[in-house]
């Protein structure tokens, strides 16, 4: 699962950042409006952890961008302890669910994993999710073509979740880099890796008669071209 941190606080997002590292999430900090509106519309986040008060924006903006770029990721403000107005502002503008500092790592983590399930991304149900013949268990980390088992690494199965959620909206190939291995992934001049991977997940899903939604998408990355199936 991948999250995105904003938090102004160095020392409070290193913790946040560690914590949840230990956990097994993918987890990236923003210290700033500019870095983090960057992020959110370059990347694709599972959750995004939303501060409200920023040095060169407000958090509540972002929340503004997220909902209008129809961007699915689950999202929990933090906030002072004495803003309700900002607690009631982000929820009425499509927040998940709040924390307010000070908070226990342990609590913050259960919101996060309750706001998870909540979502239900791409139609799923509990850790289940599916498109079509495609099914996906997010607790063993297994997928399924016509209920066959496929056969792949787990960044495979990163990779085709990532796919799953984001249908129809083209991943550029850094996005995909860096949803899959994080910001060090920036700096890297060649980026060939991802497209081997798209190569082995096109070809696995291919042996199982599956069909494959991975459209190139020239000098841009690729696209998850999905319709639903007629019921």
């Amino acid at each position: 699962m991948k999250v995105l941190v904003l938090e102004d606080n160095p020392q409070l997002g290193a913790s946040i950042r560690e914590f949840l590292t230990r956990e097994g999430y993918l987890c990236e900090v923003a210290d700033t409006y500019a870095k983090a509106k960057d992020k959110i519309l370059s990347s694709g986040y599972d959750l995004i952890l939303l501060d409200i008060m920023l040095p060169d924006g407000n958090g509540l903006d972002l929340l503004r961008i997220i909902k209008q770029e129809n961007i699915a990721s689950g999202v929990l403000i933090i906030s002072a302890k004495e803003a309700l107005d900002d607690k009631i502002r982000g929820l009425e503008g499509g927040a998940d669910d709040y924390i307010t500092k000070p908070f226990h790592l342990s609590e913050l983590h259960a919101r996060l994993r309750a706001i998870y399930r909540r979502k239900n991304p791409a139609g799923s149900s509990g850790s289940i999710i599916s498109f079509n013949e495609i099914s996906l268990n997010t607790d063993t980390l297994e997928a399924f073509i016509n209920n066959q088992l496929l056969d792949i690494t787990r960044k495979e199965f990163d990779l085709l979740m990532y796919f799953v959620v984001n249908k129809n909206r083209v991943l550029s190939k850094q996005a995909i880099a860096t949803h899959l291995w994080g910001d060090y992934t920036d700096n890297l001049d060649n980026l060939d890796f991802v497209y081997q991977h798209v190569k082995n997940l096109r070809r696995k899903i291919a042996q199982l008669n599956g069909t494959d939604y991975i459209d190139t998408v020239y000098g841009l990355g690729y696209r998850f071209k999905a319709t639903e199936a007629a019921i």
